[in-house]
């Protein structure tokens, strides 16, 4: 597990730039983590998707109990009932099953993406069913962590503004636009930090 190298300058940066941000790094130990696997990361997120943390945490133990290694060849092995056992839906069963048959037929090429922009890269992976906007940046932020993500369709996230600078839930778009651009270039540093502070275990995908 590696954190991110901007990791340091940027809580110095959002601490100079946020009182509220300056607290909340404070008070909260430890970083963003990554494992660096991209198949596991797309699996967590699509298994995470519209779901409470808890609730995904709970259905990710099963899977990783029932497939033995999140891989693609033992995702693919699993039929649809064994997938069900685990609280998944029909729908992200067939996610998981057409992501498992895109990497073991090597159709998408996550080297490509490590070049491109975050916008770029959120467009050649949502080209895959089952992988929409926020999948997509779960996977810039947590895989390729890349700094400045601000996942605004993300629940946690919009909770954590609310709860930390009183603004009613979920904020305006013109509330988030002045956020993002206020903790730029290190959004995702500051959304790790809002996570944290209404979840006692820390996000991962």
């Amino acid at each position: 597990m590696t954190k991110p190298k901007y990791w340091k300058q940027a809580k110095i940066f959002l601490s100079k730039k946020d009182k509220v941000l300056k607290k909340l790094i404070l008070k909260y130990k430890g970083s963003l983590k990554t494992r660096k696997d991209p198949f596991f990361s797309l699996c967590k997120s699509i298994v995470g998707q519209q779901i409470s943390v808890q609730a995904a945490n709970s259905v990710w133990r099963k899977l990783e109990k029932k497939a033995k290694k999140i891989v693609p060849k033992n995702i693919s092995k699993l039929n649809n009932r064994q997938l069900s056992s685990c609280g998944l839906s029909r729908q992200k069963i067939s996610y998981l099953k057409i992501l498992a048959k895109k990497f073991i037929t090597k159709e998408l090429e996550i080297k490509k993406m490590k070049k491109m922009s975050d916008k770029d890269a959120i467009k050649y992976l949502t080209q895959v069913k089952g992988i929409g906007v926020w999948t997509a940046e779960m996977f810039l932020f947590f895989n390729l962590m890349r700094s400045n993500i601000f996942p605004v369709q993300d629940i946690g996230l919009l909770r954590g503004i609310s709860v930390n600078y009183k603004t009613k839930y979920p904020p305006s778009e013109l509330q988030l636009k002045r956020f993002k651009n206020k903790w730029s270039p290190y959004c995702t540093v500051a959304t790790w930090y809002l996570w944290r502070s209404i979840d006692p275990e820390p996000v991962s995908y």
